[in-house]
Formats: structure tokens, sequence, C-alpha cells
């Protein structure tokens, strides 16, 4: 049983009966001596889709759900589901478009190191490497003689993701992005 302050994103957790997974942690100091932080954590009920929202003190300790993540890939889309095929035994596992709005934005058909999270068999979400490959889709030309460090410019990626990058890159370029932090990390190596 992790401590609040040791649960990550896409942590699923058992409780008040309830199999939930960590979609967002902010942490806050009270003012004062006593007490220790506060996890204000925004939780998805992994069975009916809601959202929770609750605070936890650093100490309090949260029950784990019983949960396995499968490496996949991006097999197709078919309307509003996302379909991915297990690496090691081709399971196919749906998901739909609105439990994975953000992390969908991270992932192609050659996205490698992405997983699902499946409870009792059935899949609830992505757990996504901590960087990607994706290719720049549409940005300004890029400038001449601009350095790594000059000023940045908007990119939006394959997927639709939108991230700003360094002006010397170009429509096509291939970049590796920090899924967490939304980040230009440098250029793909080819």
């Amino acid at each position: 049983m992790p401590k609040a302050s040791d649960v990550k994103k896409g942590t699923a957790i058992d409780f008040n009966g309830r199999v939930l997974v960590v979609k967002d942690i902010v942490r806050s100091v009270p003012q004062g001596r006593a007490g220790g932080s506060l996890y204000r954590m925004r939780l998805y009920d992994v069975v009916t889709g809601s959202k929770v929202d609750e605070t936890f003190k650093d100490s309090d300790m949260l029950t784990l759900a019983d949960l396995t993540r499968r490496e996949v890939m991006l097999s197709y889309v078919d309307g509003d589901e996302y379909v991915f095929m297990d690496n090691e035994d081709y399971t196919p596992y749906n998901l739909n478009k609105d439990a994975i709005a953000e992390e969908i934005q991270f992932v192609n058909e050659e996205t490698q190191g992405v997983h699902v999270i499946v409870i009792d068999g059935a899949p609830v979400g992505l757990d996504l490497p901590s960087s990607v490959e994706l290719v720049v889709e549409e940005t300004d030309p890029s400038i001449k003689g601009a350095s790594a460090s000059a000023r940045s410019k908007p990119a939006r990626m394959s997927t639709g993701l939108n991230i700003s990058v360094p002006e010397h890159i170009s429509t096509g370029d291939r970049i590796r992005i920090n899924t967490v932090e939304h980040k230009f990390m440098g250029r793909a190596e080819k």
C-alpha cells in the first residue's frame, strides 16, 4: 500500500469500492507548521468513466487496484474507438476516444512503448512512454542560421498535437517529445 505522496499519474487505486485511475495530481503545502503536503487528485472511474476529485494527506495509505499493463501498438481507428493490438498475443483492446483524449495525441501506428492498462480483463486507459517520436506536419518555414536555443514557434504533429519547437525545425522533421511536459526534446535519430 503506497502513501499518497508516492502515487503517480496512471496509477489505479481501489477507493470506496471503486477502481479509479489517477489522471492528474496537484501538490499543495498548506501554510502553518503542522501537517505535510496535500495531494489533490483528479481520478476517473474505470467502469463508468465519471470524474472524481479527491484530496489526500501525504501520509494517507492508498490501496492499489489489481491491474496489468500490456505493451500494444495502435492498429486502427473505428469511429470513436481506437483499437490497439497486444504485441505478444495479438489480443485487440478497444478504447473510446474520450477515455484517452490526452494520450492519443502522442500515439500513431509507429509509436513504441505504449501500454494499455487492463483491469479485470477490460482496457481502461493508456500508459505512455516518457518520450515519443512524431513527424512535424505543419510549422512556419525554418530560418537558416537559427540556433537551437533561439525563439520558438508553434508546430502541429501528425497526430494533431500542438507544441512549441525551435525555429530551425521544419515541416517533415521527425522530433522527440516529452509526453509528461508536452515539450520538444530534440530531433529524432535517423
